[in-house]
């Protein structure tokens, strides 16, 4: 009762994907569809066919004999309308709603008989269609003309950023049926990428409890005691749905907690994903078949991941007291649906990027949606793995441009599919179309494939037309001619450029170069293009001519050092002849008659 009750009152998002009418033109353009909550919608993806609509069957409540659906109508749950369809070679699934309203999600019985089987097995995805737009395809059918859609899921998950954020609402109760037996399956299978994702730094992981609570009227019933902690606060349902034996949903509601806690605890010391390896040890060791589903246990599963039992409990608090709990209750208030999102009234549901994720809680399939929350080519590797995408590359090379001698390619695997982007290579980044070319661009580029450009070795001499600066260009080294790319030729020196013009000079041309000799006893001189005696007199010769010019340029400089003191000297003497005079008649000169004041007295 209190269940429906919080179910009815509660705001349920309609999540929707694109669908794209292609032919004919009579009904061509783009419709909402409503994603079903079973099935493998394909996230970041999309999906092309034809429409096809049985003459007989038309409600698909039964199985299709073959592709031309020849068996009579029924009626019965979405799940069985798509597994027949399945069965018989569908794709996809669109289904017309016969009333007139808005789209509703699609969900799967909670019958736990013969139903569950098929549920799981439903690989393809599903959609809801309003009753107007079915009606149209119908006649349009009907009409002969064929019937090209296109499903997108591309835009079913927003990117906002780089990083992925996403909570899964679940219960540790592992007694309610095909429900909880599909959660704890998909746990122990999602463990493995969901801790790679959360250590990489990829993602942000947040767990949450669904919890209900009792009317304040009865919160002293039997039932609510049994079910619930903090005095009618914080409720589960029986897990046996009989209060009288088994386990009570109060146990459920403890362990609900004690998950809670140990993610804060884990968070606390940076290790966050610990609680994966907690909830899948807890199922495995723990279970409620054996009895097992208690505090000891519990205690011996946190023991062994190494975490602090001591804080995990002052986190608990206790259940007992009537009070709020700080951490059931902030729970309670993230069930309420906030912006885009609805309220989680779906037992187990998952939110990725704040959007509602519909379809099958499988490993491979929540796996792409929660890779279509990133923006295309920034997907970590655990988003290329072989369960979920198919390399495009590995076909022709996606048929993008590779350079095959050095292994480099511009094809880029996405899950989405593949990209064709000039690549980045031990720092050097190419440039062009990604699919005609690609040329490696700035310094460094000559590391990679010599950066396109000739180049040759030989007799231990290497020769590269690659220039090693920022837009280079492939240029013949000196001593070759051609285009740089392709090839460059060697130069004949003594013919075009007419190297060794001397008279005692002979040439030879050599690959890059030249040599030039002298007959004789005479040395070349490169630089002078001349030749010159090896003899010893030639060089007794030359050192006499040396020494020769050496001691003409000291005595040079001894002559103008003695001029350059005798002038110095000369200066000096006549200065202070002049400044003497003031003072003392010089021998050479006349005496000055003295023309002092005191003479005229």
């Amino acid at each position: 009762m209190m269940m429906m009750m919080s179910v009815a009152m509660a705001r349920f998002v309609v999540e929707k994907n694109s669908l794209t009418v292609t032919s004919p033109d009579s009904i061509k353009g783009t419709h909402d569809s409503a994603i079903a909550n079973f099935g493998v919608p394909q996230y970041g993806g999309s999906m092309a066919g034809t429409v096809v609509y049985p003459k007989e069957n038309q409600k698909g409540c039964k199985g299709f004999e073959d592709s031309a659906f020849k068996t009579k109508p029924g009626d019965c749950f979405f799940t069985l309308k798509v597994w027949n369809a399945e069965k018989a070679g569908a794709s996809a699934v669109l289904v017309a709603d016969d009333t007139e309203e808005a789209l509703i999600t699609m969900d799967s019985s909670q019958d736990g008989g013969a139903s569950a089987k098929y549920i799981e097995n439903i690989t393809i995805p599903s959609a809801l269609i309003d009753k107007d737009f079915g009606e149209k395809l119908k006649k349009a059918i009907s009409s002969g003309d064929m019937v090209n859609v296109n499903l997108d899921w591309r835009e079913a998950v927003p990117h906002p950023d780089d990083r992925v954020e996403y909570e899964l609402w679940s219960n540790s109760n592992d007694e309610c049926g095909p429900k909880c037996n599909m959660l704890m399956e998909f746990v122990k299978d999602f463990k493995g990428a969901a801790q790679i994702l959360e250590r990489g730094g990829y993602t942000q992981f947040t767990p949450h409890y669904i919890t209900w609570y009792c009317p304040q009227a009865f919160t002293l019933s039997k039932q609510c005691k049994s079910q619930c902690i903090n005095h009618g606060r914080y409720c589960a349902p029986d897990p046996e749905q009989d209060f009288s034996q088994g386990y009570e949903g109060k146990d459920v509601v403890v362990e609900n907690l004690r998950q809670l806690c140990v993610f804060r605890v884990a968070n606390e010391t940076r290790k966050p994903w610990v609680w994966w390896d907690y909830v899948t040890d807890f199922q495995i060791r723990c279970p409620m078949k054996q009895k097992k589903y208690n505090k000891e246990c519990a205690d011996g599963v946190i023991k062994s991941l190494g975490l602090d039992i001591g804080k995990i409990e002052k986190c608990m608090g206790d259940p007992n007291a009537d009070s709020d709990n700080s951490v059931l209750k902030e729970e309670q208030d993230a069930q309420v649906g906030k912006g885009t999102r609805g309220d989680v009234t779906i037992l187990p549901t998952l939110v990725i990027n704040n959007r509602q994720y519909r379809g099958k809680l499988d490993k491979a399939a929540v796996l792409k949606a929660i890779c279509s929350g990133f923006e295309e080519t920034t997907d970590p590797a655990v988003c290329l793995s072989g369960d979920i995408e198919t390399n495009e590359c590995l076909d022709n090379n996606g048929g993008c441009w590779q350079d095959k001698v050095s292994n480099i390619t511009a094809c880029k695997d996405t899950f989405r599919g593949r990209v064709c982007e000039c690549p980045l290579v031990d720092g050097v980044q190419f440039k062009g179309d990604g699919y005609n070319n690609c040329t490696a661009s700035g310094p460094g580029r000559c590391k990679i494939n010599n950066g396109g450009c000739w180049q040759d070795t030989r007799d231990g001499q290497t020769f590269s037309a690659c220039v090693e600066t920022e837009g280079g260009k492939c240029q013949c080294p000196h001593g070759f001619k051609g285009d740089g790319v392709k090839s460059c030729e060697d130069i004949d020196e003594c013919k075009e450029k007419k190297a060794c013009q001397c008279p005692e000079c002979s040439c030879k041309n050599t690959w890059g170069g030249y040599d030039c000799t002298c007959g004789g006893d005479l040395l070349y001189m490169k630089d002078h293009d001349t030749c010159i005696s090896k003899r010893a007199s030639g060089g007794r010769t030359a050192w006499a001519a040396f020494w020769v010019i050496f001691v003409g340029l000291v005595m040079a400089a001894g002559g103008a050092y003695l001029v350059y003191k005798y002038r110095l000297r000369s200066y000096m003497d006549s200065e202070i002849r002049a400044i003497m005079a003031q003072y003392m008649p010089l021998d050479s000169q006349v005496e000055v008659p003295n023309h002092s004041s005191e003479n005229h007295a």
